[in-house]
Formats: structure tokens, C-alpha cells, sequence
């Protein structure tokens, strides 16, 4: 499988603490990812500074053969790469389909407003239904995303990401907050994703969720890579296990 994107290097620092201190490693095409690592260990960083939200102070972020690190978050969106935060965020003043409806209007124009009030409403709302119905949102559609519980409202940030059609989509805990059966539900949810050709990087907590869907893991900590590989073969290791247990 191809690479379709990686880190080199990566080093930022806050206040004189290194969040990311040579932070190196891939994402292949089509591959589900997961970082994890102790509190602390740079994870969310690492996303951050793959989508443009964050700069590094030093180091490249590649996305395919393309040099992104000067990019913002919108332009490296335009390339094909998504985002959800660990903290949701629609737009409370429109319903849940009008949010993923501005999503699709990404793809459908240059500017995704007119996804609500211009000459493409109709593809746009199409496309957006048949996400939130694939995710399990179709009878809510109308509603305000203030009435939606929180597992919901994991849904339809995904559902939003989905709808800018990314090569690769990083997850900020989506899976945080949940019930044990809604945390199932939303990493079956996700697990599937690379089936339609998308790549996903998984940031969570919730071990048992992680080893049951990812391919791989890399596991951070200090703002370094501590080990990267096969599930069953990273969590045996000892230092994983110390940096984990202190």
C-alpha cells in the first residue's frame, strides 16, 4: 500500500514544554491508525498539527507527495483531509442535515452557503441525507443538534468530516464520553470508513475499542514515538506497558 501521508520530524513546544519533540511517522492508504499514548504524550498535537490547526515549530507534514506544512487547515480540507475535534462543534442555529449540508457544499461549489440557499440545495441535501442515514441519523434530521444526545452529536461531527469526501479523516476521541455499547457502536462506525477508501487516524483512550479495530498503532509519549506495529505486538512490549503504568 502507498503512503499517503506523513510527519518528519515534528517539534513545537509551549512555554519551553515540548508537545511534539521529533515526532516522525506515516499513514498508508486505506489503513485504520491509532495514537495512543498517556496523558499528556502529544496525541492530539500530532492531529492538530497534520490538519493545519497547529504549526510546528520545526518539521515537515507531507500529505501524498506534497509538502503541506505551510498550508492552512482550509487549503489542506481542499486536498482531502478531514477533522473531528474531541469537542463537538455544529452550528446550533441550523438542523443536522443543514450542518452536513454545509460539509457537501465543500465539494459541490466554491462556497458551501450556497449548499443552503443556492442552486445546488438539492444535491447537497441528497448527499447529506444518505450520510446521516448510513450513520444511523436519518430520523433526525430536522432537529436542532441541541436535542441530540451526545452520542448523536459524535455522529454528525463525523457525518460533517464524511462529507467533505476526505482521503483521510482524523478522529479527535470519538469515543470519549460514551457508554461502553455506544463506544461499540461508534468504532464499528469508523472501523468501516477505510472500506470506502478512506484512511483513518484514530486518537482515543478506550484501550479495548482501539485493539479490537486498529491495523496499526503508534504509541506516543514525551512527544516522541515510543513504538509503532501491530496491536498484539506494541501492547506487549515493556515500555509500552511502563509508559502506561509509570
Amino acid at each position: 500500500m502507498s503512503t499517503l501521508a506523513h510527519i518528519e520530524d515534528l517539534k513545537l513546544s509551549f512555554g519551553g514544554v515540548a508537545a511534539a519533540d521529533g515526532l516522525s511517522f506515516a499513514v498508508t492508504a486505506g489503513e485504520f491508525l491509532a495514537v495512543i499514548g498517556p496523558n499528556g504524550a502529544g496525541k492530539t498535537t500530532a492531529l492538530r498539527m497534520i490538519a493545519g490547526v497547529l504549526r510546528p515549530d520545526s518539521g515537515r507534514v507531507f500529505f501524498g507527495d506534497r509538502d503541506v506544512t505551510a498550508l492552512p487547515a482550509h487549503a489542506r480540507v481542499r486536498l482531502g483531509l478531514g477533522f473531528t475535534h474531541q469537542i463537538v462543534r455544529p452550528f446550533y442555529s441550523f438542523s443536522t442535515i443543514e450542518n452536513v449540508m454545509i460539509a457537501a457544499g465543500h465539494r459541490l461549489t466554491e462556497s458551501p452557503w450556497r449548499a443552503l440557499f443556492g442552486r445546488s440545495r438539492r444535491a447537497a441535501r441528497e448527499r447529506a441525507a444518505a450520510i446521516l442515514e448510513r450513520i444511523g441519523l436519518a430520523d433526525q434530521l430536522d432537529k436542532s443538534p441541541r436535542a441530540l444526545p451526545l452520542g448523536q452529536r459524535k455522529r454528525l461531527e463525523v457525518a460533517r468530516a464524511i462529507a467533505l469526501d476526505p482521503k483521510l479523516l482524523l478522529l479527535d476521541e470519538p469515543l470519549a464520553g460514551l457508554s461502553s455499547a455506544e463506544a461499540a457502536a461508534m468504532a464499528d462506525l469508523v472501523r468501516a470508513l477505510p472500506g470506502d477508501g478512506i484512511a483513518v487516524v484514530l486518537v482515543e483512550h478506550n484501550l479495548g475499542e482501539v485493539l479490537r479495530v486498529a491495523d496499526r498503532i503508534v504509541v506516543l509519549d514525551g512527544g516522541r514515538v515510543l513504538a509503532e506495529g501491530a496491536p498484539v505486538d506494541v501492547m506487549a512490549r515493556d515500555d509500552v506497558r511502563k509508559a502506561y503504568m509509570g
